[in-house]
This record gives C-alpha cells, structure tokens and sequence, in this order.
C-alpha cells in the first residue's frame, strides 16, 4: 500500500483578466491562469490528464478533458513544481473553475490531484 506522503501534490494559481482580448458588449471575457504544481511528495509522478469544472455567472458549466496541459504531460520529481498557463472565456465577467489531474505515480500507482476552485473575475471599474 502506497503512503499518502508518497505522492503529495501542491498546486498554486494565480488568474489574469485579459482586457485587450475581451469583448464584454458580445460577452466575451477572456482569462488567464498560471498554475504551479509542486511535488511535495517522496516519489516521481507524471501528470496524465486534466479534468475542468468551468462555471459562469449564470450558471452555464462546461467541462473540459484532455491528456495533459499545454501539449505535455510532464513528470514532476520530488521537490521539483511544473508551472505553465492557460486560458478560459466565458460570457460573464466572473466564473469559477476546478477539477483535477490524473496522475501516475513511478510505482504505478495512479491517483487524482485535485485543483482548488479559484475565481475568474473581470477588475471592477468605475464609471
């Protein structure tokens, strides 16, 4: 049996609201996120697939699956973090997403890493 210390993952993102691309009067939001993930854990992992939940102001939810993130699927060896950005539109100004990524473990051992929800949101403006 595989030690949850193991295979420990910690996963940090930051979001950016892309002004130049968005066209809110079409209701076309358009953001950025860099995550960064961090094997906290004693063995190499490779990071297989990725799973989204992607929510809207009004509720639409998309999900999205595919091997790996931006065309690789790297493997992370201990103490070592894997960073790399992204993209997501929506058509409101604030929306969430989370999911998570399917791993592999050296040993074979396959598990999920789950990514925290975290807010997508248009800078508030004064008028």
């Amino acid at each position: 049996m595989t030690a949850q210390s193991d295979y420990t993952l910690e996963i940090q993102i930051a979001t950016q609201f892309l002004d130049d691309e968005s066209k809110p009067e079409q209701d076309r939001y358009v953001f950025a996120y860099t995550i960064r993930i961090r094997n906290l854990g004693r063995l190499p992992a490779q990071l297989l697939s990725r799973h989204w939940i992607i929510t809207d102001a009004n509720g639409k939810v998309e999900e999205v699956r595919g091997e790996g993130v931006v065309g690789e699927q790297p493997r992370i060896e201990p103490g070592d973090e894997f960073t790399y950005s992204s993209g997501a539109v929506l058509q409101t100004a604030v929306g969430t997403m989370q999911g998570s990524y399917d791993m592999l473990g050296d040993d074979g051992t396959r598990f999920d890493a789950p990514i925290p929800p975290f807010t997508l949101s248009m800078p508030r403006t004064l008028h």
